[in-house]
């Protein structure tokens, strides 16, 4: 085993933080969008992260870190889902949290949350195949290429699961609308 200086471990923690200082709301509101939970999302990004801290030896191994690291929160959060204890947790969150932004005006703030809070709803009541892709897609602005190597799919499923995620999104957006007036 190697003997590890106090230098080394300046460096790790030094990186981690510089990580979870650029990565971690991002990763944070992904792993949202698949648990649906911000305290899950948190609890399965700082797992993330504790992986990240366990792995810094062989980081200069790893191709493309971000792709890496969502891969990372992916895996876990579908993880998450997978198990039983989750499943038993009721959810009742929305992601206005997560969009929204500073406006001089309160009515138009107002309006602004409103709208982005549909969009979220209508996005998170996406099946996880089109609600992943359209999350790193647009919110996430990942490449097709991007989310190609991060899902492990053929970029062809990818652009058929934006698409059909997009007209998904745009029915249950005009059913919504219609059922609202």
């Amino acid at each position: 085993m190697r003997k590890v200086n106090n230098e080394d471990h300046s460096d790790r923690d030094a990186w981690l933080e510089t990580i979870m200082d650029e990565y971690g709301e991002r990763l944070t509101k992904l792993a949202y969008n698949y648990v649906k939970d911000w305290s899950q999302a948190e609890d399965i990004v700082q797992d993330v992260f504790v992986t990240c801290f366990r792995h810094y030896e062989k980081i200069d191994e790893i191709i493309s870190f971000k792709a890496w690291i969502y891969r990372l929160v992916i895996n876990r959060a579908k993880d998450v889902l997978k198990s039983s204890a989750f499943k038993r947790v009721v959810m009742n969150s929305s992601l206005l949290s997560l969009f929204t932004s500073k406006e001089p005006l309160p009515e138009m703030s107002l309006l602004k949350r409103s709208e982005e809070e549909f969009l979220s709803r209508c996005v998170l009541d996406l099946p996880v195949k089109y609600r992943e892709v359209i999350i790193l897609y647009y919110y996430e602005e990942c490449s097709i290429e991007e989310i190609t190597e991060l899902l492990r799919l053929n970029s062809n499923t990818i652009k058929t699961r934006l698409n059909r995620g997009r007209s998904k999104l745009k029915n249950r957006m005009e059913r919504w609308e219609r059922d609202e007036e």
